[in-house]
């Protein structure tokens, strides 16, 4: 079967001019594929087009007017996760218009599909007090809460994001007079950031309890699962409710706190 005009530039999109051209990070081109992979299942199961079948000529403004609403309405799609997958269609259709100028007039009509207003979601922290009942909760008897405390003394002291914590390597890591840890943020951007004596002691003894001081261990990642795999952002996110008995806390709040904090001081 001959690809479509839309597979090609698809497939395009997300192996070259993401990552080459825009040189975007490996988290940002997830974030634009699981756009993408959403609306091929709008096309199949709504629209009832074959995704084999889809073409340029189909993807208009209309089709994409009618995917957003259905976020909404069929899948409970906030205002900002709708603006945000229009954000990486809006970048797929800039892509297109310069690679096939005969579809320029739809890519425009897309383009022009504004954004939706939502309101500014309270940005809440934790108290001091709170934060220190936290990190008292980890049995410190045990060779996992000794890791759970671990990383919550690193999410909260680095102001970290959860995709930056969960892809720190060993590497990224130095215990010496300074220490410090380098992040990986938006971007491919690189921040070292200096953490406390007593984060820095907690790491070195984590370290060493999981056998991650040598030199072969560089590139592993700082934190793992059992399987020893790096944590992905629901297990890190399930730590930090554990402790905190809290449904709705999430890793970013430990940012904000942290951020508060230091405004605080």
């Amino acid at each position: 079967m001959k690809p479509t005009d839309f597979a090609k530039r698809l497939t395009d999109f997300f192996s070259s001019y993401l990552p080459g051209q825009q040189g975007l990070s490996v988290n940002t081109i997830k974030s634009y594929r699981d756009t993408f992979s959403l609306l091929l299942v709008y096309c199949r199961d709504v629209k009832g087009v074959k995704i084999e079948k889809f073409t340029l000529n189909q993807f208009n403004g209309q089709f994409v007017t009618n995917f957003l609403d259905w976020l909404e309405t069929e899948r409970g799609n906030c205002a900002r996760t709708r603006n945000q997958r229009l954000a990486a269609i809006h970048v797929f259709c800039l892509y297109v218009q310069s690679e096939e100028p005969g579809h320029l007039l739809q890519c425009q009509q897309i383009l022009a599909i504004g954004t939706k207003k939502h309101s500014k979601p309270h940005i809440s922290y934790l108290s001091a007090q709170t934060l220190k009942d936290i990190f008292a909760k980890p049995d410190l008897n045990t060779r996992r809460g000794r890791r759970d405390l671990a990383i919550l003394s690193v999410l909260y002291d680095t102001g970290a994001r959860v995709s930056e914590l969960i892809d720190l390597k060993v590497r990224d890591v130095r215990l010496d007079e300074f220490p410090i840890v380098q992040l990986y943020g938006k971007g491919s951007k690189t921040r070292q950031v200096p953490i406390m004596r007593k984060t820095a002691a907690m790491l070195r003894d984590y370290m060493g309890e999981n056998k991650l001081a040598a030199p072969q261990m560089l590139d592993h990642p700082l934190f793992f699962n059992n399987r020893r795999e790096r944590y992905t952002r629901p297990g890190i996110t399930y730590i930090l409710r554990k402790y905190s008995n809290d449904a709705k806390i999430t890793p970013h709040i430990m940012r904000h706190s942290k951020a508060m904090h230091l405004l605080q001081a």
